[in-house]
């Protein structure tokens, strides 16, 4: 079976600093997998808050480069999917990883997003790329403070819910 390395899943970026941000905001592969990684890190507690979010963007970087760099690293859209499926699922189960294999989780997947928006970068990489990074560290924000707030006012139903249909995302990705 032959799979590309990429598909240029959201047209009409040309690069620069706006397509940046708008890359992980208009591409709901994306966009969900950087919400669950912050709900995520509030499920897992103590450190994770901040060690999740920080290692899903330093491999984001990583992986940026070598997208930009024209490196592949196999099947990143199914890897993509794959995150979807395994970070939603996680939400769903409420279980609390070691920090370790969070982390290494939030690299695995991060460095494959970086691929996928390192590969789409247009014209102005440099400044697509800062927009990405900032959008990014805004949906693991948005990911935080939604979980913070549905625990307070959904009691854990937030994280269940957003992760099944995060994890149904990923399966509909999967089987194409």
């Amino acid at each position: 079976m032959a799979v590309p390395t990429v598909a240029l899943a959201h047209p009409g970026h040309d690069g620069g600093l706006v397509g940046g941000l708008l890359h992980p905001l208009t591409g709901w592969d994306h966009l969900l997998a950087m919400l669950a990684i912050g709900m995520l890190a509030v499920q897992m507690k103590g450190r994770s808050q901040w060690a999740l979010p920080l290692a899903f963007i330093t491999a984001l970087v990583a992986g940026g480069m070598l997208g930009l760099m024209g490196m592949g690293l196999g099947p990143v859209e199914l890897i993509i999917a794959a995150s979807l499926v395994v970070l939603g699922s996680l939400l769903v189960s409420q279980k609390r990883l070691p920090l370790q294999v969070g982390v290494v989780l939030a690299v695995f997947f991060g460095l494959y997003h970086g691929v996928a928006h390192g590969l789409e970068a247009g014209t102005a990489p440099g400044a697509f790329m800062l927009g990405m990074l900032l959008a990014s560290a805004m949906l693991h924000g948005a990911g935080i403070l939604m979980m913070r707030l549905g625990q307070q006012v959904w009691a854990g139903h937030l994280a269940r819910i957003a992760g099944a249909g995060m994890a149904v995302a990923g399966g509909a990705l999967l089987l194409g």
